[in-house]
């Protein structure tokens, strides 16, 4: 199944889309959940210092890049008990880099970019549910948008320009607020559109719409949250 094309399945709708996005809602907040207790004992226990390592990070990063990508390509190959382990699994590794977060950052603004970053992904989600508005269209520009912001942040490395890192920051939080708009219908559509012949049973197939959708806003949310982190960092 196309991951970006929900509107290519199409039959008549036959689930409860209010208990779909709940089990979506609730699986992102397991992962936010364990990524913020692994973080927490890495950062506490002095395991973070093991992971500052750079071959050691670049190794946990690859292998987050291929959790999310095999997870992505295969869920809907693979049974709902596999995509939920793999999916905290990703969450648990993600945590642990994460708990850097807590030696470059003060407690104060992490707080504060969680709860503004938290405010501001429950409100474009709630766009992205109630909106009539086909934000499909929006794919290329946000693939775009995205290619551009991490190339951007990888020129900066070298050049360390105070202006391009206020412009890569706030060009961030608006690609992942409309992400989380976009990634929110997409969930709406694709549970909407269900067709369990030829892909398996129903009940699986709307968990394994969960899950991938879980993913999708885990990482929406974990993006921005890092931005407005580094944002209200600089700030203060």
């Amino acid at each position: 199944m196309d991951l970006y094309r929900p509107q290519a399945v199409v039959t008549t709708p036959r689930v409860d889309l209010r208990a779909v996005m709940q089990e979506v809602y609730l699986w992102m907040s397991a992962g936010l959940a364990v990524s913020a207790v692994f973080a927490v004992i890495f950062a506490s226990t002095g395991l973070t210092a093991v992971l500052a390592s750079r071959p050691i990070l670049m190794m946990v990063m690859l292998v987050e890049l291929g959790l999310v990508w095999y997870l992505s390509a295969r869920i809907f190959q693979m049974s709902p008990a596999t995509a939920s382990l793999l999916f905290l699994v990703y969450a648990a590794m993600n945590g642990a880099t994460l708990s850097i977060i807590f030696y470059v950052a003060d407690l104060v603004d992490i707080y504060l970019a969680f709860f503004a970053a938290g405010a501001m992904f429950a409100a474009m989600s709630i766009v992205g549910y109630t909106t009539k508005v086909d934000l499909s269209r929006l794919r290329g520009i946000l693939l775009m948008a995205l290619i551009g912001l991490i190339i951007a942040s990888i020129v900066n490395i070298f050049l360390a320009s105070s202006t391009l890192y206020w412009l890569v920051n706030y060009a961030g939080v608006l690609i992942f607020v409309a992400l989380t708009a976009y990634d929110t219908q997409w969930i709406k559509r694709a549970a909407l559109h269900i067709e369990a012949q030829g892909i398996g049973e129903g009940e699986a197939v709307i968990r394994q719409i969960a899950i991938i959708g879980s993913l999708h806003l885990y990482l929406d949310f974990v993006n921005l949250f890092l931005f407005m982190l580094r944002i209200m960092g600089r700030r203060r």
